[in-house]
């Protein structure tokens, strides 16, 4: 059978109460465009409903393609595991909460068809956060964007439609430690911004705490710049230098007989100073170091319990050992299905 023009990539994670109304708007969407589709849920380790409300999707549209990981890997994993089944020629991402809304992607699409290879959606309004949530979004998108060797667009997540080629080539990006929207800055091509409102969550509770965002930000911050790292090294220049002046105003004082360090105070502020400087550097050091022990480890991206189809499925079985070779992330827990074929 042909393959799909068009492939919807949506993680969820416990997104019972939003799967029917997210279905219904993705169908209305669907049956407007020029082609076949697919629409590939990926269920990063739900503990409700969610993968067993998409499997009944499936028995009734043959479009639904539910995967199941073995556990919950995390979101960006979660897309690339989309990305890793998707067979469309343009790839459709979005969350599953509704705050990207489907209704754009037939405008998303358009400028896709003008030959540009990455179309993102750019965050004009953001309703339904809290006014902290929105000035830290903003100072990181900018502070990433000014700190970064790439070009990054700045208020813009992971809504976006890629073109397969995009897809050939973030399949070979082997890195554990992900940060999704900046992998495809890095990979170029022809890109173009889309303004959009940001809606309000439909139904449930926001999946991402702010510390689960605080650790995607450093994730970002750590993988596409160098400048913590040289931000330590400056800030060690600067320190010793400071030291050194205060050395010297210190002796020339005791020479001139018009000031003492009297006792322990100042000795141990700038014991307690250093100290905690050094702290800081080790703890930069570390989370680099952390990446580099993740990356040889060499581990899978995720494992599939359930791949698209239990009958029907996209590819072999691969072996943590094959990842790259194969250009893929993953590997499934359940062998010896054939090539998975929509209908």
């Amino acid at each position: 059978m042909e393959r799909p023009l068009y492939s919807f990539v949506v993680p969820v994670y416990n997104e019972e109460q939003m799967l029917p109304e997210l279905y219904g708007r993705l169908c209305r969407v669907l049956s407007i465009l020029d082609g076949r589709s697919e629409l590939l849920f990926v269920d990063d380790g739900s503990t409700d409903g969610s993968f067993d409300m998409m499997s009944e999707l499936q028995r009734d549209d043959p479009r639904v393609c539910p995967i199941r990981f073995s556990r919950n890997f995390g979101h960006q994993v979660a897309i690339s595991a989309g990305i890793d089944h998707a067979q469309g020629d343009a790839i459709v991402i979005m969350d599953g909460d509704l705050q990207d809304p489907p209704e754009m992607v037939p405008a998303m699409l358009d400028h896709w068809r003008q030959g540009y290879e990455i179309v993102y959606a750019v965050r004009e309004q953001r309703e339904g956060d809290s006014w902290l949530k929105r000035f830290l979004a903003a100072g990181f998108y900018r502070l990433l964007r000014r700190w970064s060797d790439i070009d990054l667009p700045v208020d813009v997540g992971d809504f976006r439609v890629i073109d397969r080629r995009v897809a050939e080539v973030f399949r070979l990006l082997p890195e554990r430690s992900r940060y999704v929207r900046a992998m495809f800055s890095w990979i170029g091509f022809r890109q173009i911004g889309v303004p959009f409102v940001r809606e309000e969550r439909f139904a449930g509770e926001p999946k991402y705490s702010l510390r689960m965002s605080a650790k995607l930000a450093i994730d970002g911050l750590i993988n596409f710049s160098t400048a913590p790292l040289r931000f330590v090294l400056t800030s060690g220049f600067v320190i010793a230098m400071m030291s050194f002046l205060v050395g010297l105003f210190a002796f020339a004082a005791r020479l001139a007989n018009c000031y003492a360090l009297p006792g322990w105070a100042s000795l141990l502020l700038a014991v307690s100073f250093i100290g905690g400087v050094q702290l800081i550097v080790l703890g930069v050091l570390g989370l680099y170091i952390e990446r580099i022990y993740n990356e040889v480890k060499s581990r899978p991206l995720y494992v599939v319990d359930r791949p698209p189809n239990p009958e029907l499925r996209l590819s072999d079985v691969l072996e943590p050992t094959a990842i790259l070779e194969n250009g893929a992330h993953g590997i499934s827990s359940r062998s010896e299905f054939p090539e998975r074929v929509p209908s």
